[in-house]
């Protein structure tokens, strides 16, 4: 691996035997200034975060961050905004941008490649931008110093994995049911073929998201995964019970994903 910073985390994290925590949280939600001392707080808990760009058309979004975003979006928040977000939380773990294309063109792709390192991030996962949708901007992700994430669904099949992972960096996000974000029951079963199909095909680390939202849910996949996503059950209760108890589930998922490992 190369010394960009999500690979130096994940270096750290196998040497550690540790599964990432990557909380995932909307720009702006539920106001700015909660969000900013939901990072803040979330940062001691997680390994990698995902701040996600408030868009108005969010279809892979479930009803918790689509509303966040609708939340954000109402209170003015736009690309540059969480840009400077992210600017003022001075966070010292690595950053994976979560956006629609739409706003990244709007903003310049080269302009946005251009400022992300200075703010710390890392990575770019482009939600509606399949492997080879969009040439131009793949490209030019994959010549700057932020790392294009891609994500991987159970029903991709391998020529397809292939070809998204061709281009990919940083680690692999494993989509780990269909349908949209959102909070779920349990864990697929299908999750521990899908790890393993991924693997056999890249060296690249591997996290999982898309449903979890519970300690069990979260031990289960650190025993399969490299990582796990957090989004909708973090968000939600940021919402319903601020800063404080969206850092007090993040402190149980933290304490979980560690007996998973164990």
């Amino acid at each position: 691996m190369s010394d960009a910073p999500l690979s130096s985390a994940w270096r750290g994290l196998r040497a550690r035997g540790r599964t990432a925590l990557i909380p995932y949280l909307t720009a702006g939600h539920p106001t700015p200034a909660a969000h900013l001392e939901a990072l803040k707080r979330a940062e001691p808990h997680a390994d990698i975060i995902e701040v996600g760009v408030p868009f108005s058309d969010p279809l892979a979004d479930g009803p918790v961050i689509q509303r966040s975003s609708f939340t954000a979006l109402a209170q003015g928040m736009t690309l540059p905004r969480t840009l400077e977000l992210i600017r003022e939380a001075k966070l010292s773990k690595p950053v994976v941008l979560f956006s629609y294309l739409n706003p990244v063109r709007k903003y310049g792709i080269e302009r946005l490649l251009a400022e992300a390192p200075g703010l710390g991030i890392a990575g770019l996962l482009l939600t509606d931008l399949p492997a080879g949708g969009d040439l131009g901007v793949e490209r030019a992700v994959q010549g700057s110093a932020v790392d294009l994430i891609r994500l991987v669904a159970p029903t991709t099949s391998p020529e397809r994995m292939r070809q998204v992972l061709a281009g990919a960096r940083g680690f692999v996000y494993v989509v780990a049911r269909l349908g949209v974000t959102g909070m779920s029951q349990g864990v697929s079963g299908d999750l521990e073929a899908t790890v393993a199909r991924v693997r056999a095909a890249t060296d690249l680390p591997v996290a999982v998201g898309f449903g979890i939202s519970t300690a069990d849910q979260a031990r289960q996949v650190a025993r399969v995964a490299d990582g796990v996503v957090v989004g909708s059950a973090l968000v939600d209760r940021l919402e319903r019970e601020g800063p404080a108890g969206m850092a007090t589930l993040l402190s149980g998922l933290r304490a979980a994903l560690d007996e998973g490992k164990a």
